[in-house]
């Protein structure tokens, strides 16, 4: 097959005209070639030489104008380019050989055949070649066109060895059969429930950065069962495995929470590509197991296992090298949150709880509905369709009270400085239990966040506690 019409980019006549400068072979490689079969954009180009990498990069550096973005990774071996937003990563082809402790190999330099032969998966190990004799063939060892055909995800050598040398890989094969929706061939898929115990030798890090991609994906849910199937999720995740499973007592069951929690993050995913959404969408039933009790009259319940949850959720983030900013922060407050618009339906329900739910929601609110909604997962449609309206009343209540009393992460009017001030007082329980009954009188109410009602509140508060106001703020 010759791809050399596909081959449109400038860049490729470039790379060619410096690789015929020094005398090297030079081809495209792996993902990039992959993607250009299966139309799928691509911005990261990967050129391999026989030869050095560092040098094809500066030689092309140089006939781009010598202006652009330039790199050399001395302990790797490898240059990149940057162009915009494009990539360019060169290297020299090499063969690796690996210790049994550590993912990082020695490196020796090789042919084009021992480059291909390094690959994680036949898809991933197609070249395409940049020279004169010819140009735009294409360099396909292991069939890995006929796996694109077939939708298979396969290793080009033995999958045991592919995995022992870089166990990172049984992760990259389920994220590229979550993101491409591709089958993993027969072989593969059972060296990695072999092979499982071994993804301990690779840092947290490069862990996430796989599993993210696998939650990003069009249908998350399949990458995770292949997780789940393979037992790989058990070694990283167990907490997230523990939830499978249905218990039955006095022919009472419950529903299985791992399958349940796949629906909905499925059902959020239709919705958004926050991938912090998708994670509260993961953590939003994480404590059922350590909360699931059996009472006779109800059958088994899971009292607190969104404040239990929300507690798991730091350890978690932690221990996944997942961000401990504001990101974690969402993913708890959801986790806390996500039964809170349930009740709120019914018709004798005050302003006063929708106020409190807009107030700990803050910006957060229409997450936190799109997390209720997608956590509707009955195959009961008339029941979808009752909640789901049911929801709606709430959104429609939230609004009214919004527009009413902007009680969306408000301010009080009455800071506690001003606090200190009016009763001549120094930081104390005094000063945050009136700053907090003034929240309270708003969120319940009993006054207006506006200055008048709030500072004659503030001296009643004061009166119970035998203060008087000393520095009248008025």
């Amino acid at each position: 097959m010759n791809l050399k019409e596909k081959l449109k980019e400038p860049i490729f006549e470039i790379v060619a005209k410096a690789a015929e400068k020094l005398g090297v072979e030079t081809y495209v490689v792996g993902g990039y070639v992959r993607d250009l079969l299966l139309e799928r954009p691509s911005k990261d180009i990967d050129f391999v030489c026989v030869g050095s990498g560092v040098e094809l990069a500066k030689a092309v550096h140089e006939l781009l104008g010598g202006n652009k973005h330039f790199g050399v990774f001395k302990s790797f071996g490898t240059a990149m380019i940057k162009d915009g937003d494009n990539e360019y990563e060169f290297v020299g082809a090499r063969k690796e050989s690996y210790s049994r402790n550590s993912r990082k190999p020695v490196v020796e330099d090789g042919t084009l055949e021992d480059d291909q032969n390094r690959r994680d998966f036949t898809i991933n190990a197609l070249a395409v070649s940049l020279n004169e004799s010819n140009y735009g063939q294409l360099v396909d060892p292991f069939n890995g066109v006929e796996d694109l055909k077939e939708k298979l995800i396969r290793t080009p050598l033995e999958p045991e060895r592919t995995f022992s040398d870089d166990p990172l890989r049984m992760m990259r094969a389920i994220r590229f059969a979550s993101q491409l929706n591709f089958d993993i061939d027969g072989d593969t898929f059972e060296a990695i429930g072999a092979m499982r115990e071994r993804i301990k030798i690779v840092s947290k890090e490069r862990i996430i950065v796989e599993l993210n991609k696998i939650i990003l994906s069009k249908t998350p849910s399949y990458g995770f069962k292949l997780l789940f199937h393979t037992k790989l999720l058990h070694e990283f995740f167990p907490e997230m495995a523990a939830l499978q499973g249905v218990q039955t007592k006095d022919d009472k069951s419950h529903k299985d929470n791992f399958y349940h929690t796949l629906q909905v993050l499925d059902n959020i995913s239709e919705h958004t590509d926050d991938l912090w959404l998708r994670w509260a969408a993961i953590m939003h039933d994480i404590a059922k197991p350590a909360t699931k009790r059996f009472n006779k009259k109800v059958g088994w319940t899971f009292h607190g296992h969104e404040d239990k949850g929300a507690r798991m959720t730091p350890g978690i983030f932690r221990r996944l090298k997942l961000p401990m900013g504001p990101e974690m922060k969402l993913v708890q407050k959801l986790v806390r949150l996500h039964l809170r618009p349930i009740p709120l339906v019914r018709d004798e329900i005050t302003d006063s709880a929708i106020r409190r739910l807009l107030f700990d929601a803050g910006d957060d609110i229409d997450g936190l509905m799109m997390l209720c909604r997608a956590d509707i997962t009955s195959k009961n449609n008339a029941k979808v369709k009752r909640f789901l309206r049911n929801f709606d009343i709430v959104e429609e209540k939230m609004r009214e009270v919004e527009e009413k009393d902007k009680i969306r992460n408000f301010q009080p009017v009455i800071t506690g400085d001003m606090v200190m001030k009016a009763f001549d007082l120094k930081p104390s329980r005094d000063v945050g239990d009136i700053k907090e009954a003034l929240k309270e009188a708003v969120l319940d109410g009993q006054i207006k966040n506006e200055f008048e009602e709030a500072y004659g509140y503030m001296e009643k508060i004061g009166r119970e506690k035998g203060l008087k106001i000393v520095n009248p703020l008025k």
